[in-house]
């Protein structure tokens, strides 16, 4: 408990931070509840992963979002960024459970997927693992690429609610490589709300039960799809053209109906 306590202080100061120095944007896509930053998400996927600096959208989330992350989170990060002396110190204490993870379906994995058998955990995952260079392709000079593992906790995860966040990017604040950020800049994400056991349902349909990769390649190639069709700006940058993203101050959580998004989903 003491330990939740101080992450939730440490993410709230965050949070305060964030918005003092940035302008956050949110479109919901799809009907929400009235509180949807209230929902006890089991799931919460970061797609187009640009920078290491996306501990900045705490700043679009709610007191009761960041005391579930402090309380219940699960965040697995990398083992080569965790291990840097600063950065690795700060990435240690966005969540109540940090696991170092490899980027092989090894020991380190079996950590995060042991977690989700507390019914209160909400696991918070980017899916593609490595971030996105100024070059629009990952270190190695590859398209960026969802990860299977997603789909293990898809699978896994028996009923409950996934939070799928679609960051706009950071570019335009911190490039992977840069050691400081630009302030006073437009942060922008749209998200989505899915029922994880309906979602599965769909993606397992016509597939043998048994044919775990089958369903892998599925979700990968779903998230994909909604992440080039929603993540509409590959740099995240200011250029969006005047009105797609309706402004707004985000101190707490959004208390819009569903009625009330009809026009935030991209599509309409």
């Amino acid at each position: 408990m003491i330990r939740s306590v101080f992450v939730y202080l440490f993410l709230s100061f965050v949070a305060l931070l964030s918005r003092l120095f940035y302008r956050f944007q949110q479109q919901w896509v799809g009907p929400i509840p009235k509180d949807p930053w209230a929902v006890p998400y089991r799931l919460v996927a970061i797609l187009n992963h640009t920078s290491l600096f996306e501990f900045l959208y705490a700043g679009i989330t709610s007191r009761k979002f960041l005391w579930r992350m402090a309380r219940h989170g699960t965040v697995p990060i990398a083992d080569i960024t965790i291990d840097r002396p600063i950065v690795g110190l700060f990435w240690r204490f966005i969540a109540g459970n940090i696991v170092s993870v490899s980027r092989e379906r090894d020991a380190t994995w079996d950590k995060v997927m042991a977690s989700i058998h507390d019914p209160d955990a909400m696991v918070i995952i980017l899916p593609e693992g490595r971030m996105k260079r100024a070059s629009g392709l990952d270190k190695y000079g590859r398209n960026l690429q969802v990860r299977g593992g997603i789909a293990d906790l898809v699978m896994s995860i028996p009923e409950g609610e996934l939070l799928l966040a679609y960051s706009q990017g950071l570019h335009h604040i911190q490039v992977p490589g840069q050691h400081l950020p630009r302030f006073f800049k437009p942060v922008r994400m749209r998200l989505e709300i899915v029922d994880i056991r309906a979602y599965r349902e769909r993606l397992m349909e016509g597939l043998d039960p048994s044919d775990t990769m089958a369903f892998r390649k599925r979700v990968i190639q779903d998230l994909t799809e909604r992440r080039d069709r929603l993540c509409t700006s590959n740099r995240g940058g200011e250029d969006e053209p005047e009105g797609t993203w309706p402004p707004g101050r985000f101190l707490r959580a959004p208390g819009h109906t569903a009625n009330d998004q009809k026009s935030a989903d991209p599509r309409a």
